[in-house]
């Protein structure tokens, strides 16, 4: 290859192969590992957790548990991968960074949010004791959070900054994509949500990041006609995500969250799987490197903790 061809930005295939090769390579060797997340289902339609360099969308419904399964993953992230160094950035805009960290307390406490916030039952000295443990063994990590709303290309210079700071791999969750601020450039939420997937895909190939993205599903999931008992119209479609033809062509893993119990469904879809108000339908929409599919989780919203079912 002529030094004026790869100069331009051409990469010849014999440079993809030696590039395909030494991830191999470093994949077996443990060199490169992805993040783990707290669920075997979840790590296992994933590349064993979630690629460095890749993108996660993960939509649903006001009340879906999507911001309680984002902050799990970046907040369990060091205890599951302790052999990595990384840092985790959150840029939070739908709720205070004090209120995820309640729930993160709550949901290693035991101690729900309401309790933790002495609403119907006062808080013991046993409970704060408890808290402040928690929060006393957890507070040296690497965990940073940004609250004020940004366009997409404040939040570019943001990220960019964070790693000339730290020099070292980010976990990055953005909560929510609706919430960024539109560029007086931007027609609509749609050209922003665009150029959103697109600053992701460019910085994913500069810095080694790990992309959680938050969004909405659009609210033909609660129409009549999806919410006919047993019909595969339950079921969420790659469509009913917000914008999704603007992230979709960047997304390495798309989730969509559904708690059908909140809709009067007792069971879902036509192979009449049983639900209550504590059952998520995750399905598993696009996966790059595996197979869509559908696994149930339960949430104990109380106490801000999601398990796997099936």
């Amino acid at each position: 290859m002529t030094k004026s061809l790869k100069e331009s930005g051409f990469i010849h295939i014999s440079e993809a192969y030696d590039q395909a090769i030494a991830y191999s390579q470093k994949r077996r060797t443990g060199e490169i590992k992805s993040i783990k997340t707290p669920w075997n289902k979840f790590n296992d339609v994933s590349m064993d957790g979630l690629e460095w360099n890749s993108l996660t969308v993960i939509a649903g419904r006001p009340g879906s548990g999507k911001t309680l399964i984002g902050s799990m993953i970046s907040r369990e992230a060091f205890k599951l991968n302790p052999d990595q160094d990384f840092c985790v950035l959150d840029f939070q805009f739908e709720m205070l960074a004090r209120n995820i960290a309640l729930r993160e307390i709550s949901g290693n406490t035991g101690i729900n949010v309401r309790r933790l916030s002495s609403v119907g039952t006062k808080l013991t000295d046993d409970d704060l004791d408890a808290a402040i443990k928690y929060c006393n063994e957890n507070k040296y990590k690497e965990i940073y959070t940004y609250e004020r709303p940004l366009t997409v290309e404040s939040m570019r210079e943001k990220i960019f900054k964070f790693y000339e700071l730290k020099k070292k791999p980010i976990l990055i969750t953005i909560d929510h994509s609706l919430l960024l601020k539109k560029s007086a450039s931007e027609k609509d939420r749609i050209e922003t949500l665009y150029n959103l997937g697109n600053m992701l895909a460019e910085t994913r190939r500069q810095l080694p990041v790990c992309f959680i993205v938050l969004s909405q599903l659009n609210r033909e999931i609660e129409s009549t006609e999806r919410l006919a008992k047993n019909s595969i119209g339950n079921f969420v479609k790659d469509s009913d995500v917000f914008g999704a033809d603007a992230l979709l062509q960047f997304t390495d893993i798309l989730v969509g969250i559904n708690r059908p119990a909140k809709y009067g469904l007792t069971s879902y879809g036509p192979d009449r799987i049983p639900v209550d108000m504590d059952t998520l339908a995750v399905h598993f929409l696009k996966v790059r490197n595996g197979e869509p599919r559908l696994t149930l989780f339960r949430a104990d919203f109380a106490k801000s903790k999601i398990y796997q079912i099936i």
